[in-house]
């Protein structure tokens, strides 16, 4: 006997996931419970594989094992596949080891053909069911097989009941059914230029194939490189015995939930239809009943049902989402699974499970996804508008979250018109950062070009605001502040809403509530997962009002507070390009001297929101050019301000000009070549710890300053050099003992080699996964997009490397600078500051590699809480 490519149900069970897939494991569970399942195989995931090994082909030893397999399911139903007399059918359908929306859809009733729905009829003594069957099998194979037009199945229905004058499907009869058979058979005809098979072992081959194909197709693709789910995982197929629930009034089907979805309430929570099959709860083309009303018309049916939906969940100890049927007044298990939830039921039922006692509070924090508490920390919209308001666009869901607003074009009038009390939502082409101050007034942002981390969407991940990034389908008149979408123009002023978790663009104002966090089961779930979780999380604020957020969703401290988002406000935009414009010493400090008090400001405004708390600064970073205008309007404006000549501006911006300037004159290249720069941010930062520390004796004020883009020690010791030498001496001034600490940004792969050297001046690393992530791969992230799709359609990436930390390559270099540092220095401080410390598997990366924190954006902060509780639950550090 050679390799096992196909079990029956009775053959596995629910540990057997990763080879029968996820519904393959749980209709052989079900099976050995004793339950009344439909029997049936599954087809392993392994010839999945085989599939695609092979060239997209089916293996002759593979096809005899599946037709074995169905001749001994032939045996247990006692119907032969087939045979007009007493026929046996099947539905086909898939299931990977992970619930993948996007998957083929079932297929029901396979196995007829013009011979076998003559017997069905006579069999059942029910023609119109037989031929009702047929047309269904006709239509979903052509359909999901065959990929035919769905909604041409649909405009024949509709002619066929218009013809008749009838309204409902329930109202066709025998005849209708027979016509629709044969215009269904007519259409494939003239589509495929073949006649509908009639054969069902082709049948059967053919929808397995479509299973396999249907693993490789766009929708799953992208699903899978959002959720880290391995190409090679493949997709099993089950097939199994049909059973009908629209044969006559005492049969049905429903899909139900042990507790309800939405909001996590204990009851049994679904629907169902009578005389009806699967497909038709799901479609929506008949209203069907709740589950309750099953007491009232079948109630030993009912009994039995809330029985299995119970023992289900005490032996799954989650809730389940269970598929049903019912023929002739017995009850069939079609499937179950742990149900897909909201954020909020997750945490009730996580919680009340606890309660309940059948699970503990460690299984308990293991059960809800960290990146579903997103949706918890932003307004939502009400749910009543939401279903009546109509989808008119899509973009990318970069920033979650529900926003409605007036239509705006410029950060400019986003503030002008936010303050005069007006809400809005800034539209642009792109975003950069001179539109930070818009960016933060506004209640979402919509631009046309752009991906997940493009500015926009990484700017307002970072401040909790909803963003539709990527709609190419916008075309943008800024002159006359207009854009077109989906053949209507919305004028500045006018309304419209956006939901940042989906993606949808809508046209109209639709209310919205705002979160709550503090409440019950958040509460005390989050506890949980700070008793267990061994990283600490900070969070990434430049502003006390960012500081204080973190704060809120329980940031440690601060792991990144990035100077130079505070020199693009209006007040010291002069003062810099005073500085950068000097062509001497002197002219500089002058310009720096008149920004030192507002860079001093905010500090104690961040020190003061953290209470003490530690806050790593990090020292000015972009390149100079960014603070220069590029407009040639704006450039004559500025050097009438600054009292120069035009001329002489557009010189110093064509000397700024660099052909790259990701590797360009930036980081501590600034403070090598200024030293005065790294001589006013320290200035700035001790004098705000030394007065903070003065009004609050309690607190222990120990600064730690950070200077990035570091790629050599000795790069490292001259500016730390000019940084102790300006904070001993202000410190001594003031007469304090006061600590602080130097460290640096781990983000050139330079650095982490030689991270040894580089912790004999470094008292801290903060990995910079962002652009450590650039100079490995040599991407430029803003770049990368327009190329990294056609990566992963050829399976050569599987995921967006800036979004999930590359583990194997960039990751190395993280787990050999942070041993190399340790070696050098016992008591360093490591953490990560990129947008990876907000991302669920990186953060599980850093618990394994030892870091002491993460440190991530605001509103990703309860995700990275949970996300390090659950890896120190699966794999706690010694």
């Amino acid at each position: 006997m050679g390799h096992k490519y196909v079990y029956q149900f009775s053959e596995g069970n629910g540990k057997m996931r990763e080879l029968l897939g996820g519904k393959g494991a749980n209709l052989a569970e079900m099976t050995n419970l004793g339950m009344p399942v439909p029997q049936g195989f599954t087809v392993t995931t392994e010839a999945c594989t085989r599939y695609y090994e092979d060239g997209r082909a089916i293996a002759p030893e593979i096809q005899d094992e599946i037709l074995e397999y169905m001749s001994k399911l032939e045996g247990i139903t006692g119907k032969k596949f087939g045979d007009a007399s007493d026929p046996l059918l099947v539905s086909v359908r898939s299931g990977a080891r992970a619930s993948m929306p996007g998957m083929m859809d079932t297929i029901l009733n396979l196995g007829l053909n013009d011979t076998v729905v003559v017997g069905l009829a006579e069999f059942t003594n029910n023609p119109r069911f037989a031929y009702d069957s047929y047309r269904r099998f006709i239509q979903m194979f052509s359909d999901v097989v065959m990929e035919l037009s769905k909604k041409r199945f649909e405009e024949i229905i509709d002619e066929v009941k218009a013809k008749k004058g009838v309204k409902q499907d329930i109202e066709l009869d025998t005849d209708d059914m027979k016509e629709l058979v044969r215009l269904f058979k007519d259409f494939y005809k003239r589509e495929k230029g073949v006649d509908f098979p009639q054969e069902p072992k082709v049948q059967l081959m053919e929808a397995v194939k479509a299973v396999f194909r249907s693993w490789d197709n766009p929708r799953a693709n992208v699903y899978r490189r959002m959720n880290e789910i391995p190409y090679d995982w493949g997709t099993a197929v089950n097939v199994q015995s049909m059973v009908f629930g629209n044969s006559g009034s005492s049969s049905g089907t429903g899909v139900a939930f042990t507790r309800n979805p939405a909001t996590g309430e204990k009851a049994l929570f679904g629907e169902y239809l009578i005389n009806a099959q699967g497909e038709d709860v799901v479609a929506g083309v008949r209203t069907p009943s709740p589950i309750s009303k099953l007491h009232e018309e079948m109630p030993e049916v009912y009994d039995q049902f809330a029985q299995i939906a119970d023992r289900l969940e005490k032996h799954y100890k989650d809730m389940q989402d269970m598929e049903f049927t019912i023929e002739n007044g017995k009850l069939y298990m079609l499937q179950t699974r742990n149900g897909k939830r909201t954020a909020a039921a997750a945490l009730k039922v996580a919680v009340d499970l606890v309660d309940e006692g059948m699970i503990d509070e460690k299984e308990a924090v293991l059960r809800v996804e960290p990146k579903q508490l997103d949706s918890l920390l932003h307004p939502q919209f009400d749910a009543a508008a939401l279903k009546k308001a109509a989808v008119v666009g899509k973009g990318l869901a970069a920033s979650p979250g529900a926003a409605c607003g007036k239509v705006v074009f410029t950060a400019e009038e986003a503030k002008e018109w936010h303050e005069r009390g007006e809400k809005v939502i800034l539209v642009r082409l792109e975003t950069s950062p001179e539109d930070i101050e818009g960016m933060q007034v506004a209640e979402g942002i919509l631009t046309v070009r752009g991906g997940m981390t493009s500015h926009a969407a990484v700017v307002a991940r970072g401040m909790g605001t909803c963003c539709v990034s990527g709609c190419g389908d916008i075309v943008v008149d800024y002159a006359d502040k207009q854009f077109t979408l989906a053949g209507r123009t919305y004028h500045e002023g006018e309304f419209i809403s956006l939901d940042g978790s989906t993606g949808n663009i809508y046209g109209e104002a639709i209310p919205t509530v705002p979160a709550d966090v503090s409440s019950g089961d958040f509460g005390r779930f989050m506890g949980w997962a700070d008793k267990y979780r061994q990283l600490m999380v900070y969070t990434n604020a430049d502003t006390p009002r960012d500081a204080a957020q973190g704060r809120a969703f329980g940031a440690q401290g601060i792991g990144l507070c990035r100077t130079e988002h505070m020199f693009f406000e209006e007040s010291r935009i002069k003062a810099m390009r005073e500085m950068i414009v000097a062509d001497n010493t002197e002219d500089r400090k002058k310009a720096l001297a008149k920004i030192m008090p507002y860079q001093q400001g905010d500090f104690e405004g961040i020190y003061e929101a953290m209470e003490g708390c530690p806050v790593v600064i990090r020292f000015l970073d972009p390149p100079l050019h960014e603070f220069l205008p590029t407009k040639e309007e704006d450039i004559a404006e500025i050097a009438g301000e600054m009292g120069i000549t035009v001329e002489k501006l557009h010189n110093v911006i064509a000397s700024l000009h660099e052909f790259n300037p990701m590797m360009g004159h930036r980081g501590c290249r600034l403070a090598v070549s200024y030293p005065e720069i790294a001589e006013m941010q320290t200035t700035a930062v001790i004098n705000a710890a030394l007065n903070v520390q003065a009004r609050h004796p309690d607190w222990n004020m120990v600064p730690e300053i950070m200077i990035p883009l570091v790629g050599e020690v000795k790069e490292l010791k001259y500016v730390k050099d000019v940084v102790v030498a300006t904070a001993d001496k202000l410190i001594a001034a003031a007469g304090s003992s006061m600590k602080y600490e130097v460290g640096t940004m781990i983000e050139i792969p330079r650095a982490a080699l030689t991270a040894d050297e580089i912790a004999t001046e470094a008292q801290f690393f903060s990995f910079g996964t962002n652009d450590l992530t650039q100079m490995t791969f040599g991407f430029s992230r803003d770049d990368a997009g327009k190329f990294l799709s056609y990566y992963y359609d050829k399976k050569i990436y599987e995921s967006d490397p800036f979004a999930h930390l590359d583990q194997k390559g960039v990751g190395k270099l993280v787990d050999m600078a942070a041993k190399l540092g340790r070696a050098t220095r016992p008591d360093i401080h490591l953490g990560i500051c990129g947008e990876h410390g907000g991302d669920p598997s990186s953060v599980e990366f850093c618990h394994k590699v030892g870091l002491d924190y993460v440190s991530c954006s605001p509103y990703r902060v309860p995700i990275a809480r949970l996300a390090a509780a659950q890896a120190a639950i699966k794999e706690p550090r010694a």
